[in-house]
């Protein structure tokens, strides 16, 4: 799955036009590497993103297409907030 899309379907950004923004601006890093918008995200990722100050950091637990609003706290684990 697109990683603006994982984004989107996690909610960790409400909108993918935001994250695809994000990512263009080189605030989204997957395993380490600035990642564009289109990168393939998997299972076992580590996901961080800067907003601002702030750095989000998660693992990537699941990749759905479509996943309820309950649910969608289940496709990551947060590792620093």
């Amino acid at each position: 799955m697109r990683l603006d899309k994982y984004l989107k379907v996690s909610r960790v950004i409400k909108r993918r036009t935001v994250a695809n923004d994000a990512c263009d601006a080189g605030r989204v890093t997957v395993n380490g590497k600035v990642a564009k918008a289109s990168a393939e995200i998997k299972i076992g990722d580590i996901v961080e993103i800067r907003f601002g100050n702030s750095l989000t950091s998660f693992e990537v637990l699941s990749v759905n297409e479509t996943v309820r609003k309950e649910d969608a706290g289940l496709m990551f684990r947060l590792i620093q907030s």
